[in-house]
């Protein structure tokens, strides 16, 4: 099994700064892609940023220019440093991973169990 755990949210001001962290543990063969999600009250989860093996990064429009997503591959951990925050960008932000857990096998999502993000006005 892999384990995927978040650390790093919490309050801050609008215009403010935070730094998130996702380890990745386990039975890893290799991970494909690493990624942010985040959960707003009363909305779908939708996809933040995402970083491939290669470092190739994708974001969501909303957070372009704001969020940077970036990856230790020797450390298995993926990062979403948020700078410029905005009330709405207050959610549930969750870690999601591809991983292949052995040779020749197919990878699979996981997903960590999230961590708060409150940004106040």
């Amino acid at each position: 099994q892999v384990q995927l755990v978040e650390s790093g949210g919490g309050l801050v001001q609008a215009g403010g700064s935070l730094r998130l962290s996702c380890a990745a543990s386990g039975s890893i063969f290799r991970i494909n892609f690493m990624g942010w999600y985040r959960q707003a009250p009363g909305k779908q989860r939708e996809s933040v940023a995402t970083i491939t093996s290669g470092g190739s990064t994708s974001y969501a429009d909303s957070v372009k220019g704001r969020f940077t997503i970036s990856r230790d591959n020797a450390k298995n951990t993926v990062y979403l440093q948020m700078n410029s925050l905005k009330p709405e960008d207050t959610a549930v932000y969750y870690c999601n991973a591809g991983v292949t857990t052995g040779w020749g096998m197919n990878g699979m999502d996981y997903w960590g169990k999230g961590t708060l993000v409150t940004v106040s006005s």
